[in-house]
């Protein structure tokens, strides 16, 4: 198979992965392996659902915005650098968590581009805006450091990343949080600021090939959308219940994963894997109508509850 891409590290860099590597072991594997969980996607819905429709609605749209700003960032980038992963091109080095199990493991249009770190980046947005919101919170301040570290540093002794992507992973993630605080300090309506984040991502449309560019556009554009929809329409309120808590945590990772299904209905599995333009597209929009979904239509549910309890 014909690897695209670029190639380009310092030679501390290899030496680095490679040492560790040849001593981190299977138990070492499996902590690491866990350690960059926390900088999967699935986790940054997850951290988001429980803050926006739980916990304070407004701390997540802060984290959210902050995550999925980052999110579309990262393939900016990396689909302008094309830089491959480090175990393309060093025997020394093994791929021992691949970003799709299924693929093969030198499917760069599988495995992704290697710079910037995408875990890392999303760590950074994610765990750090935490503290950055609530600045009281001390001990969310160790969270927010320590967190993004391990999955930054998990990612290159997984042999998946360069330092080098680690560390400019943690800028990116790092910029988009100062962004979005920015913005939010200057520019009071809400559709204002949306409006600007979803901009920064359109050139993208014109070079990107990458699936995870089109899905966290349309994540983008969704959540940008639902949010100031939400607070002229729906209005709901946060809750210290938990069962409720877990009712709606539940329902919206069900609904999240049986939109995803339902969209995909119309279309032939072979169009939505094409990598074409149209496919992109539908993409896209697939993304923005659950998020959207997410986080506009489904809080109308737990009104509807809270009335039937009131009732």
């Amino acid at each position: 198979m014909e690897l695209i891409g670029q190639t380009f590290y310092w030679e501390w860099e290899v030496a680095l992965m490679t040492w560790i590597q040849a001593h981190i072991g299977d138990f070492g594997t499996a902590i690491f392996s866990f350690f960059s969980l926390f900088g999967e996607q699935l986790v940054g819905v997850a951290l988001l659902g429980f803050l926006y429709w739980v916990y304070d609605k407004e701390y997540g749209t802060f984290v959210g915005r902050n995550v999925l700003v980052a999110l579309v960032w990262n393939p900016l980038l990396k689909n302008i650098f094309i830089r491959r992963r480090p175990y393309f091109d060093h025997p020394g080095i093994r791929c021992l968590k691949p970003v799709d199990k299924s693929a093969d493991l030198f499917d760069i249009a599988k495995q992704g581009y290697s710079f910037p770190s995408g875990h890392s980046t999303q760590a950074v947005a994610a765990f750090t805006s935490l503290p950055a919101y609530r600045k009281d919170k001390k001990w969310l301040w160790v969270v927010g450091l320590v967190i993004p570290l391990l999955v930054g540093i998990s990612r290159f002794c997984l042999g998946v990343h360069y330092p080098t992507d680690v560390l400019c992973g943690w800028a990116l993630g790092a910029v988009a949080i100062t962004v979005v605080m920015v913005l939010q300090r200057a520019i009071r309506k809400e559709w204002a600021r949306s409006l600007i984040l979803i901009l920064t991502a359109v050139p993208g449309f014109f070079y990107c090939k990458s699936e995870e560019y089109y899905t966290c556009v349309g994540m983008l554009i969704g959540f940008g959308l639902a949010v100031p929809f939400e607070k002229k329409f729906v209005r709901f309120e946060n809750t210290r219940s938990i069962p409720r808590a877990v009712l709606r945590v539940l329902g919206g990772g069900a609904l999240y994963f049986g939109l995803n299904v339902l969209l995909k209905l119309p279309f032939d599995s072979a169009f939505l894997d094409s990598g074409t333009t149209a496919a992109f597209l539908v993409r896209t929009a697939r993304y923005a109508v659950i998020l959207f979904t997410l986080a506009a239509l489904y809080p109308l549910v737990f009104r509807l509850f809270r009335k039937k309890e009131q009732g």
